[in-house]
């Protein structure tokens, strides 16, 4: 009785054209064909594709694990059958090593032409002179802590896997190889920030990367730090108790900590605290996690693309040439993003009074309404003194001056509210109305009648 066989040929990286003599050989002497995927621009006729597994098993490694028992069991009951693979038998493709790992069978691999061959030659590089190290890109951030480059990055073969990459390492260009060998083949050098754009990219499994140099692995000790976070949550008594809300002390401490810094001028310090206000980050997007709800890379991604868009004036067509201006057109792109009806909203409540007014009257001056001044315009010191006179001066009349400004602040801002509102009736656009005729809708408005009244 002759040991049950499979004969294991790849088939190349492109089209036919790429396929071996004996790879050729193989696939017409054989009659019981098999494919592990139809995903292939080389056709094998009458062949048997394991793609409806991919969709029915959970994981890839049971999706694996079933290829393997299929083919054993049919070379069991056919004696010989043929199993064609992408590219490479011997090149990421972890159905032959299982296969070639499993004594239940007799396994032949024919060697093949890979997408390397077609990568190193559309490169102009040579991978032993360049110390080139391969990695899959599903596993980038284990297979490429630390390195510096060249990578070349296989397995890029959706947007998620291109925006693990780019959030994982920190370079300044990649080169996208996208069906290398094919009519419609692209090499596209892209800027590191543009990775994992649809505009630039749009992989499949035909796609991978090259790198040739990394900067400093900032991301990657980032990676480091949240897995050590996620490590001090599942081990750490005090840590697996924290939630959202017993860490808001903590977080409040910590920034404190960090302008405490700021104001003693000591880099090492200031360096120390950001790491404790970092980690508080983390933590809260570690909880959020768990929950399913988002992701540190999510955090990041966010923020990101919120600072992309609140800056039309270096990545658009927008004008903006003064702080001013800049503030302006934030204000107005927070109030669309957010489909809020006034500028004010979105101002937390609980905010000390004295932070509460300055972002009040900011928010009001960014469509040209500005409280009358009344007071030293010298200088930060002067400033000062005179807030701090006006402290004395409330607590020699009884007055909680935390309160009293509060109060002032919430009637001013309830009379910018109702500016906002009789603009909307008028169709009258606060950033380009003027100041004259924002000035008449302040005094129309008329919520405000306290004696001193700022007016723009």
């Amino acid at each position: 009785m002759s040991w049950p066989r499979v004969v294991v040929v790849g088939l190349g990286p492109a089209g036919p054209e790429f396929l071996t003599l004996a790879a050729r050989e193989a696939l017409g002497r054989i009659p019981d064909r098999f494919v592990r995927t139809a995903r292939h621009p080389t056709v094998v006729e009458g062949a048997v594709s394991f793609d409806p597994l991919y969709e029915a098993a959970g994981t890839l490694a049971e999706v694996y694990a079933g290829i393997v028992d299929a083919l054993v069991e049919e070379a069991a009951a056919r004696g010989e059958v043929v199993y064609a693979v992408p590219g490479s038998p011997l090149v990421a493709e972890r159905t032959v090593e299982l296969l070639r790992a499993d004594d239940r069978v007799e396994v032949d691999v024919l060697p093949a032409l890979s997408f390397l061959d077609l990568a190193w030659a559309r490169l102009g590089v040579d991978p032993v002179a360049a110390g080139v190290r391969v990695v899959d890109g599903r596993r980038f951030v284990v297979e490429a802590a630390g390195e510096r480059g060249p990578l070349l990055v296989a397995q890029c073969d959706s947007q998620a896997v291109l925006s693990g990459i780019k959030l994982a390492a920190e370079g300044k260009i990649a080169v996208v190889l996208h069906h290398l060998g094919l009519e419609d083949e692209r090499v596209q050098e892209v800027a590191w920030a543009d990775l994992d754009r649809e505009s630039a990219v749009r992989p499949d499994h035909l796609t991978s990367v090259w790198i040739p140099a990394l900067a400093a692995p900032v991301a990657g000790e980032v990676v480091r730090f949240a897995e050590l976070v996620r490590t001090l949550r599942e081990k750490c008594p005090w840590d697996r108790e924290q939630t959202h809300q017993t860490l808001s002390r903590h977080l409040i401490e910590e920034t404190y900590e960090v302008l405490d810094a700021i104001d003693g001028g000591d880099p090492v310090h200031l360096e120390e605290e950001l790491g404790d206000l970092l980690f508080q980050v983390v933590f809260h997007a570690t909880l959020a996690a768990e929950e399913g709800q988002f992701t540190l890379a999510d955090v990041a991604r966010g923020v990101h693309d919120k600072l992309v868009g609140r800056h039309p004036h270096v990545f658009g067509d927008v004008v903006a040439e003064t702080p001013g201006q800049v503030m302006r057109n934030w204000e107005h792109i927070k109030q669309a993003e957010k489909g809020a009806s006034s500028l004010m909203e979105g101002i937390p409540a609980h905010l000390p009074s004295l932070l509460y007014a300055h972002k009040v009257q900011r928010k009001a001056a960014s469509v040209g309404l500005e409280p009358a001044v009344d007071g030293p315009e010298d200088g930060p010191e002067d400033v000062g003194a005179a807030l701090f006179a006006l402290v004395a001066a409330a607590r020699h009349a009884g007055t909680d001056p935390e309160s009293a400004l509060r109060a002032t602040t919430v009637r001013f801002r309830d009379r910018f509210v109702a500016v906002e509102r009789l603009a909307a009736e008028r169709r009258v656009d606060l950033r380009t109305a003027g100041t004259g005729a924002v000035a008449a809708l302040w005094e129309e408005a008329a919520l405000w009648e306290s004696p001193g009244a700022p007016t723009p």
